[in-house]
């Protein structure tokens, strides 16, 4: 089991991780998000052992790791670091890249290399040389060189970052199917709510660098602890309770998802549409209720400035 116990940590006298705690066992997915700059990077840094911190300490089965100051070469063996630069060698090839972490007295290397390059969906480039693949090629060997080591721990920061959209998502089940295969903690920064959402088994949530949510995907969803939580999954609308109920004079305030919106044909609740953005099967509409700027799906375009009535959908 890691965990991770009362970290804080500074490049300067100012803090970007502040008293952050969590548990992970072996096989587990975590997905940390946040916006940019809230510690996510720092986080998986501390954790891998490449920075040193004063404040808290990270365990894992119970033995606490030292950090870079107790090591000539930072890093935790029974661990895999990926940041978002890839660490890959342009001249040789990637069966060459891949191979280095595999020892060469393994008589299944080859079998190996070929295995993980399936993983990745990059079975034809065995014998290319990095510099000749695109970025999001690289980003899959770059992957792939990772899992060769058979880590432990697995540690990606913005892993699909350069990959097509196209392709993205049939990599991620392939992957992540692969690591649970293999029983590998697997700890993710990432803006890319797909991630969190399909593959996670717990979701952290750093803002300030603070840990200000921590639940299975289904739970932050379905009951988000506030609008910056909810934000990251889909459009949020904060509207005030007194605005959707007649005989609320409350300040309060509800977390509605554009589908929990609904057009009907008569309502209390009357908007002014403002645009509307086709996303595929239906469109999600912005609008003004009562000066508050509301989002909404429909399963059609509407016209800007159309009076439409709507409410809550219920269920």
């Amino acid at each position: 089991m890691l965990k991770v116990e009362n970290v804080s940590f500074g490049y300067t006298s100012k803090e970007v991780l502040k008293n952050v705690s969590f548990t992970a066992s072996k096989g587990d997915y975590i997905a940390i998000i946040g916006e940019s700059g809230c510690g996510k990077s720092t986080l998986l840094e501390i954790i891998y052992g490449l920075l040193h911190i004063e404040k808290g300490a990270v365990y894992w089965n119970e033995e606490k790791l030292l950090g870079p100051n107790f090591y000539l070469i930072p890093g935790e063996d029974f661990m895999k670091y990926l940041p978002q630069d890839f660490d890959l060698m342009p001249y040789i090839t990637v069966e060459e890249n891949i191979g280095k972490n595999i020892s060469s007295l393994d008589p299944n290397k080859l079998n190996r290399i070929k295995e993980l390059l399936e993983v990745v969906d990059m079975s034809n480039f065995l014998n290319t040389k990095v510099k000749n693949l695109s970025g999001g090629q690289k980003q899959r060997v770059a992957i792939a060189k990772v899992l060769a080591d058979e880590p432990e721990v697995l540690l990606l920061d913005e892993p699909f970052s350069h990959i097509d959209n196209f392709r993205k998502n049939n990599l991620r089940r392939s992957i992540f199917r692969y690591l649970k295969s293999k029983n590998i903690l697997c700890i993710v920064a990432t803006h890319d709510t797909t991630d969190a959402l399909s593959f996670a088994d717990e979701i952290l949530v750093i803002r300030d660098g603070k840990l200000v949510a921590k639940n299975t995907p289904e739970t932050l969803y379905n009951n988000p602890e506030s609008k910056y939580v909810a934000s990251f999954f889909n459009e949020i609308n904060e509207i005030p309770l007194h605005i959707i109920e007649a005989k609320n004079t409350s300040k309060e305030t509800v977390l509605l998802y554009p589908n929990q919106l609904k057009v009907v044909e008569k309502s209390e609740l009357k908007a002014t549409v403002i645009a509307s953005y086709f996303k595929g099967s239906y469109y999600l509409i912005e609008a003004d209720l009562k000066n508050e700027t509301i989002f909404f799906e429909h399963t059609t375009k509407l016209e800007i400035n159309q009076k439409v009535d709507i409410e809550v959908n219920k269920s």
